[in-house]
């Protein structure tokens, strides 16, 4: 009993090494998808398709950089709506979107790569600002501006605020600078990366209030071998200060 239980014990061992070691399939090729999401992924002439070398973004260039280390070929296209390539990410094997929120109602749906960045809700207000808060109470005596629409506005609203909506939300840079909104309630870093395009700097944050990581999800058919090989990849990156320098790049 004990000589099979020693036998089971060592077959076990021997696949799970076997697995650890396993290669990637030289010829194996992935589909990626992404959306417009300043600065993370855009379209170059910001449009809502665009293939391959007409993407930019930082986690454009991560990805890029990802799956060229770890030696594994992929496709890259930018589509709209961001409902159709979730969907498609979450039914076809080989298929993978970014960058989403790793939420627990998701966990189970994809495996994941990642971190890539941060996704967090803040409050600006400029440079000369006395401005300082410690919750968003306290910025309902203030007028803050949000993006119309947007999930940073809704929330907003439904803590009994009542922001001041634009319906482009690099349009809340300039306001904030010409005193008509006291605050810009944006996504970091979204709204760093607008203001900038809007020639707006030396913005500061007086609330940070959500926080989220954003991924690469991929269908549960894609191969283990394959999301550890990338996930070490992304770790190298880090650590050699490749993600940071790509985040600063843009901001």
């Amino acid at each position: 009993m004990f000589k099979r239980l020693r036998l089971a014990c060592l077959g076990t061992l021997m696949l799970l090494a076997g697995a650890a070691h396993a290669e990637i399939d030289p010829d194996y090729r992935m589909v990626l998808l992404t959306e417009n999401f300043p600065p993370y992924n855009m379209a170059i002439n910001g449009k809502n398709f665009a293939q391959e070398d007409n993407l930019d973004g930082i986690a454009v260039d991560i990805v890029r950089e990802m799956f060229k280390r770890a030696g594994i070929q992929y496709n890259l296209t930018l589509r709209f709506p961001w409902d159709r390539i979730y969907k498609l990410a979450l039914e076809k094997p080989g298929y993978g979107v970014f960058v989403t929120a790793r939420l627990p109602e998701r966990e189970a749906l994809f495996k994941w790569v990642g971190p890539i960045g941060p996704d967090d809700w803040v409050l600006l207000a400029r440079g000369d600002s006395p401005i300082s808060l410690s919750s968003l109470e306290q910025a309902k005596q203030y007028k803050v501006g949000a993006y119309k629409g947007d999930a940073i506005a809704q929330h907003l609203e439904e803590r009994g605020l009542q922001p001041i909506t634009a319906l482009r939300d690099q349009l809340n840079a300039k306001k904030l600078m010409e005193g008509q909104i006291d605050l810009w309630a944006t996504g970091d870093p979204a709204g760093r990366y607008l203001a900038k395009q809007e020639g707006v700097s030396g913005l500061k944050t007086v609330l940070r209030f959500d926080s989220a990581q954003l991924y690469l999800a991929l269908n549960r058919e894609v191969p283990d071998e394959v999301v550890q090989k990338l996930q070490s990849e992304l770790e190298r990156m880090r650590d050699e200060g490749f993600v940071d320098d790509i985040l600063n790049s843009y901001l």
